[in-house]
């Protein structure tokens, strides 16, 4: 069993162990890989840098990416217990706590706020309901950023007999979490079902309703079986060997290198240094798409083949000029640049000015889609980029992105 929490707070959460429930058994194998908090001094405050509406952005980013950050206004809060509330059949959950508390990590000592937990149970790698749920707290960043709400998320991977899933569940009512579970076998999706009912815990099946409703459209039943189930031998296709032979690629053509080679390209992304061309092109090469990234410089010229290939698959990328500069003299200080080098890279007139640049280079070329980052997961960006591939490539009337199984 693989188990991975992850936190969506202001500050971070720590989960502490209180003596709670009657139950007569010890949950040794959960309880353990919960932390225990330790005292340590309060970090002092640190003062806001940029305008008030970067910090905003760079805090909701930082929330739903899982990082740690200190929130100012909520140092002096301690620890209280909540009162406890009971399991149906006399079982008793643990109490659930409010407030902060301090944990030391090494030489650092980070402030941690407790909060509501939500257990991700799965039957193979998790990555379907840990994504689900990471996209569905993506609703509340308004709650995270400014009210202050902290949930933490823990992931339990490979649970695919009852008596671990059971430990789980009886943890989650100890902690007063909530469980969303994606467990392929009707019979471990129908105990988690009973057993949080049973306990009394709020649980969501994310896989069961729509495989029944698959099952219903396609007149067939389900196999029932986890994709690592014995049994279910998946050969490499020919998917697998293209999504390869797609990251080979694009490795070799980033930062504009082998231009010759853009013609060969699926989809070219075109913009000034910082705007995401790297990993974004690295996340769509892992979909299987050959990518190329081209850097547009001011007093650098742009390589010909960019303007010989087919217009229909380049693609423009801009940005927020505050943002970029952040980014950028984070990124000067990290490599080390000289005084004069963050200047020419970082100051906000070069950086407006590059971005003119870049400008007239697109409308010069008004047939590539110009994508404005500011804000937005590499994620997005690549959903954007591959609906409108989709669309030109088949021509749709409607906005879709096709695939065939």
């Amino acid at each position: 069993m693989v188990i991975r929490s992850s936190t969506f707070s202001l500050p971070n959460l720590t989960l502490t162990s209180h003596p709670s429930s009657p139950e007569p058994k010890q949950l040794s194998p959960i309880c353990q890989c919960l932390p225990e908090p330790h005292p340590g001094p309060q970090p002092q405050p640190r003062k806001p840098k940029g305008s008030p509406q970067l910090n905003r952005w760079s805090r909701a980013r930082a929330i739903r990416s899982g990082r740690k950050l200190d929130r100012l206004g909520q140092r002096t809060l301690s620890a209280e217990p909540s009162p406890t509330t009971h399991l149906q059949d006399g079982a008793a959950k643990a109490a659930v706590f409010s407030g902060t508390a301090s944990e030391s990590v090494g030489n650092d000592d980070v402030e941690v706020a407790a909060g509501k937990s939500i257990y991700m149970v799965s039957d193979g790698t998790g990555w379907t309901v840990e994504h689900s749920v990471t996209a569905a707290l993506g609703q509340f960043d308004y709650c995270l950023v400014d009210r202050g709400c902290p949930v933490n998320t823990h992931l339990f991977s490979g649970i695919d007999d009852v008596e671990r899933l059971m430990e789980i569940v009886k943890q989650a009512a100890k902690e007063g979490a909530m469980v969303v579970y994606t467990l392929a076998d009707p019979s471990m999706a129908a105990s988690a079902k009973q057993a949080c009912k049973l306990w009394g815990i709020p649980s969501t099946d994310m896989l069961g309703p729509i495989t029944d409703s698959i099952a219903s459209h396609l007149g067939v039943s389900p196999s029932g079986l986890p994709r690592g189930a014995p049994g279910r031998n998946f050969p490499l296709s020919d998917d697998y060997f293209k999504r390869i032979e797609a990251i080979e690629f694009t490795i070799k053509q980033d930062d504009g290198a082998l231009p010759q080679n853009l013609r060969k390209a699926d989809i070219v992304l075109a913009g000034v240094s910082r705007t995401g061309k790297t990993p974004l092109s690295i996340y769509l090469a892992q979909k299987g798409y050959k990518v190329a990234n081209v850097p547009i410089v001011m007093g650098v010229e742009l390589p010909r083949t960019l303007f010989e290939v087919d217009p229909e698959k380049v693609f423009g990328l801009t940005i927020n000029p505050v943002v970029l500069q952040t980014i950028r003299r984070a990124r000067a200080k990290t490599l080390g640049f000289s005084e004069e080098v963050r200047s020419n890279y970082s100051e906000m007139d070069y950086v407006r000015e590059e971005l003119e640049f870049a400008r007239t280079v697109f409308s010069q070329n008004p047939v590539w889609p110009v994508i404005e980052v500011t804000g937005k997961a590499i994620e997005e960006t690549a959903a954007v980029v591959l609906r409108l591939y989709h669309d030109r490539r088949n021509r749709c009337l409607m906005p879709r992105i096709s695939k065939r199984y």
